[in-house]
């Protein structure tokens, strides 16, 4: 039994400070830690995780110091998910520890070059980031001298796995595909795909929609990329334009938009406080497994707030996601991404040494998600270098 001591009382729909379903490989427990804090801890210890620091979250690493990082990004929505699983009576551990975990899997290039990635493999399975994070915990992480992965607890990996909501059964979303290897790896330790996961799994969920939604648009405005005229027109952000400028007259721009951005993760945060425990007191859950066989999510923007971030999100598409100079941002990363897929697929003796051990022949599947999973870990800069190493013949090998 794990003695780390608790952060505040645990609400009954909270998962207990020790796992009830434990590990695939057992261990004996921490002396101090519990044992969702442990896993957290291996999270943090990870080379994926450091990774993070040097992978796209809008703007290519090259562009500048000032914006974030997926890494900055998981960073912000571990302290919103924190923040919320205290207030709603949550496992804080277990909620940070899905928060910094939740974008492990994530390409370099971002978006960009987690599309360019799945078009490469359609023929092989195609790719998904929520996948790949489950690859690296389990299998792709070589760390400890008695297993692969970080050998993470049941409900880490269930939350992991199921942040966005079942992957099968009725409650899925249409047409939604198990990628192979959570297949594989469900096989060996039952995830429960069909069923929604923990509300600590939801909480980290919805502190990520709270997180990129505002501050990709306070990097957006920092990089004049969008307007502060145009945001002004989106019903959730307006009105608290107009309110900072009613309170502080001749305000800088840079404390506009800083006081503007706090004010609206507020606002949100305060939205999925109320509307949450409203849906946890109207099901009187008693234990987690009750909020799991529950039909649809507990943990929820009101449909009010759910459609005013819907509209911020789009706003943020047309403006920011399909700005020209992101757009060639994106264009060069899928070229970067499209054509070292290409060259290893086909070359797999010009991968590292120890990638290369994995590989099989030439263009077979093997190989395929061998050149995958290389280049998936791979930073914007690491990816940028090892594409002129192969493609510029005046780029030292």
């Amino acid at each position: 039994m794990s003695t780390g001591a608790p952060q505040a009382p645990l609400a009954p729909y909270a998962v207990p400070h020790t796992s009830p379903r434990g590990r695939l490989h057992p261990e004996s427990p921490a002396r101090f830690r519990s044992d969702f804090r442990r896993d957290c801890d291996r999270v943090l210890h990870s080379s994926a995780f450091r990774r993070l620091s040097y992978k796209t979250q809008v703007f290519v690493d090259s562009v500048g110091q000032n914006y974030r990082t997926r890494l900055t990004h998981s960073l912000e929505v571990a302290q919103i998910a924190r923040s919320l699983a205290r207030t709603l009576g949550l496992n804080e551990d277990l909620t940070e520890t899905l928060a910094l975990s939740h974008d492990l899997g994530h390409t370099c290039f971002g978006h960009a070059g987690e599309d360019a990635l799945h078009e490469c493999m359609i023929p092989f399975g195609g790719f998904d980031h929520n996948a790949q994070s489950l690859k690296i915990v389990t299998s792709l992480e070589h760390r400890y001298a008695d297993f692969d992965g970080l050998n993470l607890c049941w409900e880490t990996l269930e939350g992991l796995v199921k942040h966005k909501g079942p992957l099968c059964g009725p409650l899925a979303p249409e047409g939604c595909v198990v990628p192979p290897c959570v297949t594989a790896f469900n096989a060996l330790f039952d995830l429960e795909l069909h069923t929604f996961p923990g509300a600590e799994a939801q909480v980290a969920a919805l502190s990520d929609d709270i997180a990129y939604n505002a501050h990709d648009l306070d990097d957006g405005l920092r990089a004049r990329f969008v307007d502060i005229g145009k945001a002004e027109d989106v019903a959730l952000v307006g009105p608290i334009f107009r309110s900072v400028r009613a309170e502080y007259t001749g305000l800088s721009r840079s404390r506009l938009i800083h006081e503007v951005i706090r004010r609206l993760i507020g606002l949100m945060i305060d939205d999925v406080t109320r509307e949450s425990r409203a849906r946890l007191d109207a099901l009187s859950a008693k234990s987690p497994c009750a909020i799991r066989n529950h039909p649809a999510p507990v943990i929820a923007f009101s449909p009010r707030m759910r459609a005013a971030v819907d509209e911020l999100g789009e706003f943020l598409f047309t403006n920011l996601y399909r700005h020209y100079r992101v757009n060639r941002m994106t264009s060069k990363a899928r070229r970067v991404v499209r054509e070292l897929f290409g060259c290893f697929l086909n070359e797999p003796r010009l991968l590292a040494p120890d990638w290369r051990a994995r590989a099989g022949d030439p263009g077979d599947a093997v190989t395929a998600r061998t050149a995958c999973d290389y280049i998936a870990g791979m930073t914007d800069r690491f990816a940028l270098d090892e594409h002129a190493r192969l493609f510029d013949p005046f780029e030292r090998t």
